[in-house]
């Protein structure tokens, strides 16, 4: 295979995976808009996590809340459990890292906010002691993640709403995360301040 055929390929997986996906979370994305609206309205705030790339996805999650997605509008509140670095270094080194989101989560969150779980690899001891949390403190969990996420489901409960991509590529997984936060920024903008004239 030459390098112009690879790069087909990358682009056809990529296409293909965001394919197979929309017919499975169409409705499940429009129940964790509905969820984030809800907490952002009872003055909660959105916090977000995730490791390694799905890390920076919860990063840029926040950043378009707070900032904005594709249209001027005031910031709504979000948080990246993962963008405090000395925070995350310091509890990891005391902790073996398993409670870098859960301490956080016990220390600010609030039964009016939500979770965002990102999850495009496999699932890890500190996004479960993370859920475990929120769960603890009466948050609905949102866990965006694949099929190598199973061993999420003990944590979970009847507030956490999944959306699920299929397929066990990383790469393919995260872009197909990326295009689920941009659906989600989209209704989220539109249901908290309406339809852009």
């Amino acid at each position: 295979m030459n390098l112009a055929e690879r790069i087909e390929q990358q682009f056809q997986q990529c296409v293909d995976n965001i394919r197979d996906t929309r017919p499975l979370v169409g409705d499940s994305l429009l129940l964790a808009a509905d969820t984030i609206c809800a907490a952002l309205l009872q003055g909660g705030k959105v916090m977000s996590c995730g490791n390694g790339g799905s890390a920076a996805l919860a990063q840029y999650f926040a950043l378009l809340l707070q900032n904005r997605y594709q249209r001027e509008r005031p910031g709504l509140p979000a948080v990246a459990l993962s963008a405090d670095n000395v925070l995350v270094s310091g509890v990891a080194a005391e902790d073996a890292y398993k409670n870098v989101y859960a301490n956080s989560l016990r220390t600010l969150g609030q039964a009016t906010d939500c979770l965002v779980v990102f999850c495009a690899d496999r699932d890890a001891a500190n996004l479960r002691e993370a859920v475990r949390a929120a769960n603890d403190r009466d948050i609905p969990v949102i866990l965006i993640d694949n099929e190598q996420c199973a061993d999420l489901q003990s944590e979970l409960n009847s507030k956490t709403i999944i959306v699920r991509t299929p397929g066990s590529h990383r790469d393919r997984n995260q872009e197909t995360h990326t295009l689920l936060v941009h659906c989600l920024c989209d209704l989220i903008d539109i249901q908290i301040f309406g339809e852009e004239l």
